[in-house]
């Protein structure tokens, strides 16, 4: 389950790849429009390295399980007002009451956007229809694990996320503009889309 989630995980990230460097955000480092092959190198290098959480040069069950217990030491330290290293029931009940502010709070602004429905919110297609990436995400991870030894190299995660720049840059000049990244996410879209093929009669 944990070889699953993690490259669930990772495929989750090598997907954004093409998002977060995207013309006009953090990827799009010279702020001049467009993302070039160098600029969403470096942004993969930094995904890389905020996952590779126990710096060993690659990225493997091992390092879902540091993040874990790295988030779960924040929230103690968070919960934990006083920071005397115990959780008191008055800390616990306010760590509810502010969850539950938050909680009211990302609702009225979801509301105030439009985009109050569970379908939209969780990805829902009709009723009763969730859809997903995570076939996508995990196929397209095993694919990155070229020596198949179930953890991504840094080098393998560059190379696959390049290999998705390129498929998003069109007319092959090294550069992704706004439109041609909105092509590519509608051929994406129209792919997952599809239906499967019909097995092929004897």
């Amino acid at each position: 389950m944990n070889k699953k989630m993690t490259f669930l995980t990772l495929g989750a990230a090598l997907i954004a790849v093409p998002v977060l460097a995207a013309p006009g955000g953090k990827g799009d480092t010279d702020g001049n429009g467009t993302v070039s092959r160098a600029e969403a190198q470096a942004r993969a290098t930094q995904m890389f390295a905020r996952m590779d959480a126990n710096k060993d040069g690659k990225v493997d069950p091992s390092d879902r399980a540091a993040q874990h217990a790295e988030r779960q030491g924040k929230m103690f330290a968070a919960i934990d007002a006083d920071s005397n290293g115990s959780i008191s029931k008055a800390e616990w009940d306010q760590h509810g009451v502010d969850r539950a502010a938050k909680r009211a709070e990302r609702g009225a602004k979801r509301a105030d956007a439009g985009e109050a429905g569970e379908g939209k919110r969780h990805g829902m297609r009709g009723p009763g229809k969730r859809v997903g990436y995570h076939g996508m995400r995990g196929g397209m991870m095993a694919k990155a694990d070229t020596n198949g030894d179930k953890a991504i190299s840094q080098a393998e995660f560059q190379t696959a996320a390049l290999a998705r720049f390129d498929a998003s840059d069109a007319n092959k000049d090294g550069q992704v503009t706004a439109e041609e990244r909105q092509a590519q996410r509608g051929a994406w879209r129209a792919k997952r889309a599809a239906p499967p093929a019909a097995p092929a009669s004897e």
